[in-house]
């Protein structure tokens, strides 16, 4: 077979979930495949993370404004390559494509109320974006693939599709993720003490940085220890915001904000951390919850959408809109021993049920599916 795959945004510097998501399928077909032949599709970037092997081509081509890459570049590409199909993997896809096309449809939140708040000039041009273009590219789809059995669901109800055809494929978490004993100096370029509580927030509402703050402010007015609270990829001037609206001062002084951390230095992170908050209000699968309980860390999660089905029957599950349900989780982690063992033994052990061969067996499964019925 001769495949393609879209992966627009892999050489970026500043990477995110989806990014990550292809990037490490592509690195498992890569070694596990040698009998069809892959040409990735990227655009120029500063971060060469994946090269050229016997069977994997990096075709990179030109425009970084994404909507003329996909929708005119992308297509014209694959066109000249004499493609079998093409798998697009960040919810999008060319309206006009001649090849048999593949859709990771990783959620439709664009299709949901919209927090108004949202003021991310980014975030706001990608859901009106996603919002034309998703309705037009569906039926003309061969597969989707969804990473949840949340989002299947979801993506049934909503979009009124047949659940045959929607295949659901968990992500996974890369290797490096695991507990170490080693305090490496790689934390310290980020915060300066141990045992800290990391949060992975931005602007994104449906992340609940506001009332997660909120919790951590409860937790600081009742703690003893009062451990400091390590938040990435937030700005001082959001958090000025948020400290104002809620007159949750006390927390000032507690926040270390050290902006993005690359994604090789957050193994170290997470296994000096003394827990994780994973506290968002809507997640269509969330590859920080797993990277966390197999690092050992404890996870304090939501109980809505995927979250519970990640994390298992026994993670530690919050209403993510009730901080004070937030900060009880983070008080009992802390004054309770054997609760802590416990969520640091049943992280590892859940987290083993996932793997990044897993997802690529599984997505090699439809390429074949989808080539024999071309046939």
């Amino acid at each position: 077979m001769r495949i393609g795959i879209e992966a627009q945004r892999i050489f970026r510097k500043n990477k995110h979930g989806m990014d990550y998501v292809v990037l490490q399928e592509i690195k498992e077909l890569q070694k596990m495949d040698t009998r069809n032949k892959y040409f990735v599709f990227v655009a120029p970037g500063e971060d060469r993370c994946l090269e050229d092997t016997k069977n994997v081509h990096i075709i990179e081509i030109g425009g970084n404004f994404y909507p003329l890459w996909e929708q005119f570049t992308l297509p014209k590409a694959v066109k000249e390559l004499n493609l079998d199909m093409l798998h697009c993997t960040s919810n999008t896809a060319p309206i006009h494509c001649k090849v048999p096309l593949i859709l990771t449809l990783h959620d439709i939140i664009f299709l949901e109320p919209r927090d108004k708040s949202n003021k991310s000039l980014y975030q706001n041009l990608g859901w009106f974006y996603r919002r034309l273009v998703v309705p037009k590219i569906l039926k003309k789809c061969k597969c989707i693939i969804t990473v949840s059995n949340f989002e299947r669901d979801n993506i049934v109800s909503k979009l009124n599709i047949p659940q045959e055809r929607i295949t659901m494929i968990y992500n996974g978490y890369n290797e490096w993720f695991k507990p170490t004993q080693d305090v490496d100096q790689v934390y310290k370029k980020y915060i300066d003490d141990l045992g800290y509580f990391f949060f992975l927030g931005n602007t994104d509402p449906k992340k609940n940085t506001e009332r997660t703050l909120i919790a951590y402010s409860m937790y600081l007015e009742k703690s003893d220890i009062k451990r400091k609270l390590l938040m990435a990829d937030l700005d001082k001037g959001y958090l000025d915001d948020i400290i104002e609206r809620n007159h949750i001062e006390n927390i000032r002084n507690y926040i270390v904000m050290p902006g993005y951390i690359v994604n090789s230095d957050l193994p170290y992170i997470y296994n000096n951390a003394f827990a994780f908050l994973y506290t968002s209000l809507r997640e269509s699968f969330g590859i920080p919850l797993l990277e966390a309980m197999a690092c050992g860390t404890p996870v304090i999660t939501s109980n809505t959408s995927s979250m519970p089905e990640i994390g298992g029957t026994n993670a530690i599950l919050v209403n993510p809109d009730s901080p004070e349900e937030i900060a009880e989780k983070m008080l009992l982690l802390e004054k309770d021993d054997q609760f802590y063992r416990k969520q640091e033994e049943y992280g590892v052990k859940r987290a083993q049920l996932f793997s990044w061969r897993l997802t690529a067996e599984q997505l090699l499964n439809i390429y074949d599916e989808v080539y024999r019925r071309k046939q």
